[in-house]
C-alpha cells in the first residue's frame, strides 16, 4: 500500500518535523534519513514503525531545528591568536588593526560548535512526532485498503462463479466423452462394439480426468480468501500465499480437462487469480 504523513512538532525551542512515504514491497524494508544527533534513536525508530506498518518500502526524513539559547557556544582559540599577534609583530610600516572583531575574523581562530543535546528531550520529541505522521500513513491507507477489500471481493465472487461452473459442467463433459468415445469405436470396428468395454474406458477415464478433490479445494480457498478479507489483522503474506494456492488448483484443473468449456472456464480462472495476485502485493 502507498501512504504519506508529515508531522511537526515543537517544543523548548526544539522543533522536528517528520515525513513518511511508503510504496509498495514485500516485505518491510525502512529507509531512514535523520541528523547525527538522532542517530542513537535509529533502533527505536524502526521498532516504532514496525509495531504499525507490516509491508512496504517505508522512506522516512526527518528535519530539525533547535533555537534554544544553549545550542551553539563560541570557543576560541587563544593560542591561535597568540601566534596570529606573535607573527604581525615582526612586520613593520603597516597599520595595526588589532581590534576584538578583526582578531576574530581571522581564520580558525572563532569556531562555533553544537551543545551536547539532551537525549531523553530528543527520544520524546521524535517518538511523538514519528507518531503523529504514521497516523496520518494509517488514515491514508485505510482508505486505499477499502477499496482494496472490494476488489479482491469482486475476484472472490467471480472465482465462485467460475467453481460452480466448473463443477456443473464436468458430468456433462464426461457424458460428451462416453459419446466420442463410441463414435470413435464404431467408426473402427463397423458399427461391432463391446458395451463393457466401453463402460470400462469411460470409467478410467472418469477417475483420470476426475477434478473433484480440485473444485473442493477451490472452494475452501474463496472461503478462507472472504475469511481474511474481514479480518483486521495483517494478511497480505496469507493472502499471497492463497493467490498461488488458487493458482495450483487451476491448472490442474485445466491440465486434466479434455473439454473446451472447462478449459475456457480454467482461463478465465487464471485470469482472475493474475488479477488477485497482482493486487495483494498491495495488501499489508
Amino acid at each position: 500500500m502507498t501512504g504519506y504523513g508529515r508531522c511537526v512538532r515543537a517544543r523548548e525551542g526544539r522543533s522536528l518535523t517528520v515525513e513518511l512515504k511508503s510504496v509498495n514491497h514485500r516485505f518491510l524494508d525502512i529507509s531512514l534519513r535523520m541528523p547525527r544527533c538522532f542517530l542513537f534513536l535509529e533502533d527505536e525508530a524502526r521498532k516504532a514503525i514496525s509495531r504499525r506498518l507490516f509491508r512496504g518500502h517505508v522512506d522516512v526524513f526527518c528535519t530539525y531545528r533547535n533555537q534554544r539559547d544553549d545550542a551553539r557556544t563560541v570557543q576560541v582559540d587563544a593560542a591561535l591568536i597568540r601566534a596570529y599577534l606573535s607573527a604581525t609583530d615582526a612586520l613593520s610600516g603597516l597599520r595595526d588593526d588589532r581590534s576584538v572583531m578583526g582578531v576574530l575574523a581571522l581564520p580558525e581562530v572563532a569556531q562555533v560548535v553544537e551543545a551536547e543535546e539532551d537525549r531523553e528531550a530528543l527520544r520524546s520529541l521524535l517518538l511523538e512526532t514519528l507518531e503523529g505522521a504514521l497516523d496520518e500513513v494509517a488514515a491514508m491507507r485505510a482508505v486505499e485498503g477499502e477499496a482494496l477489500r472490494k476488489d479482491l471481493e469482486a475476484r472472490a465472487d467471480a472465482l465462485e462463479r467460475i467453481e460452480r461452473a466448473i463443477a456443473q459442467r464436468a458430468p456433462q463433459s464426461l457424458v460428451a466423452y462416453r459419446e466420442r468415445l463410441r463414435a470413435n469405436v464404431e467408426e473402427l470396428l463397423s458399427g461391432q462394439m463391446d458395451e463393457s468395454r466401453l463402460i470400462q474406458e469411460t470409467a478410467i477415464m472418469a477417475d483420470r480426468l476426475a477434478i473433484d478433490e480440485e473444485l473442493v479445494r477451490l472452494t475452501s480457498h474463496v472461503a478462507q480468501l472472504r475469511a481474511l478479507l474481514c479480518d483486521p489483522a495483517p494478511a497480505g503474506r496469507r493472502l499471497d500465499f492463497l493467490a498461488q494456492e488458487f493458482n495450483r488448483e487451476v491448472n490442474t484443473i485445466a491440465s486434466k480437462s479434455q473439454d473446451i468449456a472447462i478449459t475456457r472456464l480454467a482461463m478465465d480462472g487464471k485470469a482472475e487469480i493474475e488479477k488477485l495476485r497482482e493486487q495483494v502485493q498491495n495488501v499489508e
